[in-house]
């Protein structure tokens, strides 16, 4: 029997083990063609970002599909909310990535989008997890799937991504630098800003296979940071590694992160007659809380990752929300996290209200937050003595002022330990200690 493989986004893990073998893959490959064939249409898209095994992983995936009878319309490096928008444009019945988004490029994986370009439902994926366990059997030769090249991709989603700004609305003026992480945006991301009229400095746009995240995009921004300084630039924007996800740099060379080019972008729809509400995450500020609050607006926290924060403003009907990570979701613009629409929505915003990424987010303050991940060779019970009285000494040290979070991560054997506060020092000496705690525990 199979074990899960199916984690938060899909199937992920450090390539040439389990389940990133091209073995598995192409097995993946044709139980996902068994049980998608079977949903409808027979045709899925695949694309992938930079990672130098996404031609191996490709190559498999298109024989696991053919064998189960599916045709392949291979699309090449393409961002991740590319492939859920063209899937959706082109009536495929799924989209496939090969990405592991933010990890560095040993590590690779597999996420689906169904024919509506929305994550695959839990149901659909544990039919695919069931059909793992069948013996591979080849479709008869008549019936394999073929595959083809779709050779305008970048056009098609360049066009879409600036649709979902208003019409007439220029760029021009603004010198922007683009950070692409050497990742799956480096050939759309420069385009799209520039076609809109601003004057594009770009850097990470030189994938060798190897490089993607390394030293640059949004788990990096000071790469960003500097270039922005260097040229003077107004603003700069990061993607990640398959271009979900987005954070920005303003004049002065802060970062923006997440939740606060959400606030701008929650306060320009709540002023342009938006009557819904935001989700964040269990990590989000509690200034983007109390911000979204003050705009006579509901805020409703889900669990961190993006699936978790789509299933809430579905459930709650409403269109605005995301991570601090920078993942955002604009339901009105499109079906999933998108780091390039997300960004036009921040510059729309801007050019409607002619004012400076620092003015917008003038009304939000940002309470002190420490992040760090402490990396586990084996499994850590959050639920173990010692790690609980270990929480609720910080929580006393806090004395009511502050959160305390500890959450495994659901891509990376990590261990993530948050702490906010009002008090910058504590908060950083908090999570420091609790860090070292869960270290030790970790190691024993």
């Amino acid at each position: 029997m199979v074990s899960r493989v199916f984690g938060t986004d899909g199937v992920r893990g450090a390539v040439g083990q389990y389940p990133m073998t091209p073995e598995f893959v192409l097995k993946l490959g044709w139980a996902a063609g068994k049980v998608l064939g079977d949903h409808g249409r027979r045709r899925v898209l695949i694309g992938k970002d930079t990672r130098v095994s996404g031609y191996m992983f490709e190559s498999a995936l298109e024989s696991g599909f053919s064998a189960a009878g599916v045709d392949v319309r291979l699309l090449g490096p393409m961002p991740t909310p590319a492939i859920a928008y063209l899937t959706r444009t082109l009536r495929a019945s799924a989209g496939v990535v090969i990405s592991a988004s933010h990890n560095p490029f040993h590590d690779n994986g597999v996420k689906f989008f169904s024919a509506h370009g929305e994550k695959l439902p839990d149901a659909v994926e544990d039919d695919i997890q069931a059909m793992l366990d069948r013996e591979l059997e080849v479709i008869d030769n008549r019936q394999l799937g073929k595959a083809d090249r779709i050779g305008d991709a970048a056009g098609r989603y360049i066009e879409f991504c600036k649709s979902t700004v208003p019409i007439g609305m220029s760029l021009a003026g603004l010198r922007i630098v683009v950070d692409c992480a050497h990742g799956a945006t480096y050939q759309v991301a420069p385009r799209v800003f520039s076609e809109l009229g601003a004057e594009v400095e770009v850097i990470g746009a030189n994938p060798d296979g190897f490089n993607i995240n390394e030293g640059v995009g949004s788990t990096h921004p000071e790469a960003l940071q500097s270039a922005v300084r260097a040229s003077g630039a107004d603003l700069g924007v990061a993607f990640d590694g398959d271009g979900d996800r987005v954070v920005m740099v303003d004049a002065d060379g802060a970062i923006r992160d997440g939740d606060e080019l959400l606030y701008v972008i929650a306060a320009g729809r709540v002023e342009q007659g938006y009557a819904g509400g935001v989700v964040g995450t269990l990590m989000s500020n509690l200034g983007l809380e109390q911000a979204v609050e003050a705009l006579g607006r509901p805020f409703l926290r889900a669990k961190v990752g993006d699936r978790y924060v789509h299933e809430a403003l579905k459930r709650e009907h409403w269109l605005l929300g995301g991570e601090s990570s920078g993942h955002l979701l604009c339901l009105d613009r499109h079906t999933t996290g998108d780091g390039i629409v997300a960004a036009l929505q921040v510059l729309a915003e801007m050019a409607r209200r002619e004012r400076s990424l620092t003015e917008l987010l003038a009304p939000m303050t940002i309470l002190p937050q420490t992040l760090v991940n402490v990396r586990i060779e084996r499994p850590l019970s959050l639920e173990d003595p010692v790690i609980v009285d270990a929480v609720a000494d910080a929580e006393r040290e806090l004395a009511g002022r502050g959160r305390v979070l500890l959450r495994p991560s659901g891509t990376e054997p990590l261990i993530r330990v948050m702490v906010e506060g009002e008090s910058r020092e504590q908060v950083h000496a908090v999570a420091e200690g609790l860090a070292d705690v869960v270290r030790r525990h970790a190691s024993s």
